[in-house]
């Protein structure tokens, strides 16, 4: 009798898709850890090596901690669903993650969070200060987009790929936070440290007491000794391989 069984998705992708789908899968369970998710209204897109415009997206409406490589959904820059799948995606993130890999090929990663000190932050006139060590790492690679409603709104697209330029991560106003990257590590530390500099700047703010701002000379140094960092290639890969046992060892199960 001929085998009925559905193949896995690990057999009918290829071995380069299937490490995208691994890595992105732990990205979604980092996020979770954090408590990042906001249920699952925030969204993590990765895209697919080769020469097709694709791009991976979470399931919508699946809880982060049960995203796995298998269960993440393909989708051209048209929206279409490839293969067609029993899962549906969140329209605004493909709206914002379709016009961000449309317009930047060097974007593999893009990575969108709506926490509370991130939008604490993206509410306040002035946006991230220069008040730590952190924002400092990362300032000088930080830009704005300015509030619009749900992004549903296919105008908004070339906005939002304005505003974000060559810079990596965005404050969108009134909303939230976005990091992008050339791997799966470069998107999750830039996110880190900004969300880690929204918290800290709230924290400082609820003190009372006066801050300590530092001038561009000061961020253009801090940032230039930190981007060394970002961008190594040998650090980025033995950072993310231990990201990856931490998820193993927290969260397992997100490279099925």
């Amino acid at each position: 009798m001929d085998d009925q069984s559905t193949p896995s998705v690990k057999d009918v992708v290829s071995e380069e898709e299937w490490k995208a789908r691994c890595d992105l899968a732990a990205l979604y369970r980092l996020v979770r850890m954090h408590g990042w998710d906001d249920l699952f209204f925030t969204h993590i897109s990765m895209r697919v090596p080769g020469p097709d415009e694709h791009f991976l997206l979470n399931p919508f409406g699946l809880l982060y901690e049960d995203v796995t490589a298998s269960n993440l959904v393909k989708v051209d820059l048209q929206g279409n669903v490839l293969p067609p799948s029993t899962y549906g995606i969140n329209p605004a993130g493909f709206t914002i993650h379709s016009a961000i890999h449309a317009a930047r090929p060097d974007v593999k990663v893009a990575l969108h969070l709506h926490t509370d000190q991130g939008v604490a932050v993206s509410a306040q006139k002035r946006g991230l200060l220069p008040i730590s060590q952190t924002a400092m790492t990362i300032l000088n690679d930080v830009t704005y987009h300015d509030y619009e409603g749900i992004a549903l709104i296919e105008d908004e697209k070339a906005r939002l790929v304005a505003d974000l330029g060559e810079k990596n991560l965005m404050i969108l106003r009134n909303h939230g936070t976005l990091s992008v990257g050339a791997n799966a590590f470069q998107a999750y530390l830039r996110i880190f440290n900004l969300e880690r500099a929204c918290n800290m700047q709230i924290m400082a703010q609820s003190g009372g007491a006066e801050l300590i701002e530092w001038d561009q000379d000061k961020q253009d140094l801090v940032f230039s000794q930190a981007n060394e960092g970002v961008t190594n290639e040998f650090f980025a890969e033995i950072a993310w391989a231990a990201l990856l046992d931490r998820v193993r060892r927290e969260s397992p199960g997100f490279d099925q």
